[in-house]
């Protein structure tokens, strides 16, 4: 199984981790309400997970100008 990092608002790719069982204690998924697991992971038929993050870059950009939250993407 592999876990995909990924933008949500750029869908620039953070990084994947490569596990062979994992657990979402350990990876801070328990964390999530049921609301913010549905918003931030899916799932893929072959097993993979799909994490939707944000990236330094996009986190910068809606901190200096807070009305982009109302975009689907940042970079048009």
């Amino acid at each position: 199984m592999v876990i995909h990092y990924q933008c949500r608002h750029c869908k620039t790719k953070l990084g994947s981790l490569e596990q062979q069982q994992a657990h979402s204690e350990s990876l801070g998924f328990n964390q999530l309400t049921s609301l913010e697991r549905e918003n931030m992971l899916s799932y893929n038929e072959n097993g993979d997970i799909q994490v939707h993050s944000i990236c330094e870059d996009c986190h910068e950009a809606l901190t200096r100008n807070p009305d982009l939250y109302q975009l689907d993407n940042l970079i048009q």
